[in-house]
């Protein structure tokens, strides 16, 4: 039994720390280069009086640190919660940085660390992302796209024969779950942050656009190296991984101010989907929410606009382009799948899509024009959409596709002397596993359920798909023996076992207004279905993100920084000393 004074003891304790729960941004054990812009600031849990705050940096006053004074809000939001904020400081000086916090009642304190960088090595940085790509997604785009023979493949992929390689941790701020949002945000500016915010740390207020800002690797090498930038994806352009190089707010799905961000921002190439926010309102197919024309603005400010693959070619063509916004359907682009065999998802509609080679030609064709060099992201985005989908076969084709365009931009550098840093990563893993095969070739046993078709270990056996044309794509997939690839993330849905040939897969739809989810009875009587009960709470509609590390491989000037076990913020890293961001401060 815990005795008064004991008890009171505990009840002080609890209190104290309650006290000190003072919030400071960039968070404990942050990492930052050294003359990267960001926000600092902290949050008070109660009101404070602002002339018995302290605030110091290794032991001078923030002000005398930052070179400048902080705006002091005594209610932020109208609650009773004050809060101190700088604005697009920075830190010169490389070493261990130790923040003090105190209102005279509570205190905190965090450590960051300021590092530099040498000289800079390498002329360009392309950053290939394959979003939500998993280690089944490469095993399975080699055994389809280079064959195997007797357990060994026929050939390697260009995203995993690099010189260098790494295993990288994906956890965000807030959780060890992360989402595109925060963990392209780690890769562009080496910071953490939290689910749904793009290059910010996640704030208290309210506003979406006011949380504080650090600054992303595509500002820094146009700010402090005239570098040019490229941002490239077949995914809506404003959607996470491609906005996260640009953009700041808390609110991933705020796409009309992700545009307002882009053309602030004016990368010297923009590709991808999601055309739909850039046109005012009132014209077909726009979900803005005011008149505002972006491809026009666009278009005025020295842009080449590109909606077609011929658009794209032509424009990329000419040698006066510098500026290229290329918006290729209204909302995410067609995978290969359907835009070279199915023919199905949104290909009537935008019959014309580009190929991800050809947006990544177009993109190095007009960057290489810059003297400075140039960053490229690229991300082979739908990858992930198909994986939530539990659509392997267009996640698998989707990773091919990807590779194929590693392999030309390597091709690319090689011919100009290799000063060009490329890096293959996935942004997060999805929980998918290559367990066998699906065997429908069982001609002997009639009446067998395609459940029990699921062949493991010698039953497995090899898949029968048929050679793969000149791009790596067999022109079948469903043939009798197919790659068994399932997830341990489900909701409720029909298991067919079988490819979906009419269309993306649509495991689940809207049960009713009340937000959740039930199997989608499209596949109901499909022969062989089986209905699977989830594991997911039924207000998720689709299989969802998991925290293994990712593969991350790397070739270039500066590569050799990439090995062994790595943070995901140290991906910005590499690129930052490969760029020699720092050098010179």
């Amino acid at each position: 039994m815990i005795k008064t004074s004991a008890l009171a003891s505990l009840i002080v304790l609890g209190w104290t720390s309650s006290l000190s729960a003072q919030t400071v941004y960039p968070i404990d054990r942050a990492e930052i280069l050294a003359g990267a812009k960001f926000d600092f600031k902290v949050e008070l849990p109660g009101p404070v009086d602002a002339t018995k705050l302290k605030v110091t940096v290794n032991g001078a006053d923030f002000a005398t640190a930052f070179g400048r004074a902080g705006t002091f809000i005594e209610r932020e939001d109208g609650k009773d919660q004050s809060a101190l904020i700088l604005r697009d400081v920075t830190l010169a000086r490389s070493g261990n940085v130790v923040v003090d916090v105190s209102d005279g009642t509570r205190q905190r304190s965090v450590t960051w660390t300021v590092y530099d960088t040498g000289p800079r090595k390498a002329k360009n940085v392309i950053l290939f992302i394959g979003d939500g790509m998993s280690p089944a997604h490469r095993v399975a785009a080699r055994i389809l796209s280079k064959g195997i023979s007797e357990g060994k493949s026929r050939g390697k992929l260009a995203i995993d024969d690099m010189p260098h390689m790494a295993l990288v941790a994906t956890a965000g701020s807030d959780s060890i779950i992360t989402d595109s949002a925060n963990s392209a945000s780690a890769y562009a500016t080496g910071h953490k942050s939290a689910v749904n915010a793009l290059s910010v740390y996640a704030d208290r207020t309210a506003s979406p656009l006011d949380d504080p800002r650090v600054e992303t690797i595509a500002s820094l090498a146009k700010r402090r190296l005239g570098m040019a930038i490229g941002i490239v994806t077949n995914t809506e352009i404003e959607d996470a991984t491609p906005a996260a190089m640009v953009a700041h707010t808390r609110r991933r799905a705020a796409y009309d101010d992700i545009v307002e961000q882009f053309f602030d921002a004016k990368p010297d190439v923009l590709m991808g989907g999601g055309s739909a926010n850039f046109l005012p309102k009132s014209v077909a197919g726009s979900k803005r929410k005011d008149e505002t024309d972006y491809i026009a603005k666009f278009r005025d400010a020295g842009y080449q606009v590109a909606t077609t693959a011929s658009e794209l070619g032509a424009s990329a063509a000419r040698q006066e382009t510098s500026k290229l916004l290329g918006l290729f359907a209204t909302g995410n682009m067609d995978g290969v799948l359907d835009r070279k065999f199915l023919k199905g998802g949104g290909v009537r509609k935008f019959p014309e899509q580009p190929d991800l080679t050809e947006q990544v030609q177009a993109a190095l064709n007009i960057l290489s024009k810059n003297e400075n060099g140039f960053f490229l992201m690229v991300e082979s985005g739908m990858i992930d959409k198909y994986a939530h989908l539990l659509d392997m076969e267009r996640a698998v084709y989707d990773t091919i596709m990807l590779d194929n365009a590693v392999r030309q931009t390597r091709e690319w550098a090689r011919a100009r002397g290799d000063d060009t840093l490329i890096m293959v990563v996935a942004d997060h893993n999805h929980p998918n596993s290559l367990v066998g095969t699906v065997n429908d070739d069982m001609g002997t046993v009639p009446n067998v359920p395609l459940r029990e078709r699921v062949a493991v270990y010698d039953k497995a056996g090899f898949p029968n798909y048929p050679a793969p044309d000149a791009e790596g794509y067999p022109a079948r997939i469903d043939v009798s023996r197919r790659l068994a690839i399932f997830s341990a993330s489900l909701p409720d849905h029909y298991e067919t076992f079988r490819p979906k040939l009419d269309g993306p897969n649509q495991p689940t739809i809207k049960a009713g207004d009340d937000g959740t989810f039930k199997a989608n009875d499209k596949y109901k009587d499909v022969p062989g279905a089986v209905l699977r009960p989830g594991n997911l709470s039924a207000l998720i509609g689709a299989s969802v993100h998991s925290g293994e590390d990712v593969i991350l491989t790397a070739t270039g000037p500066g590569s050799e920084r990439v090995h062994g076990s790595m943070d995901n913020t140290e991906v910005f890293r590499v690129m930052a000393d490969a760029l020699g961001l720092a050098a010179g401060q």
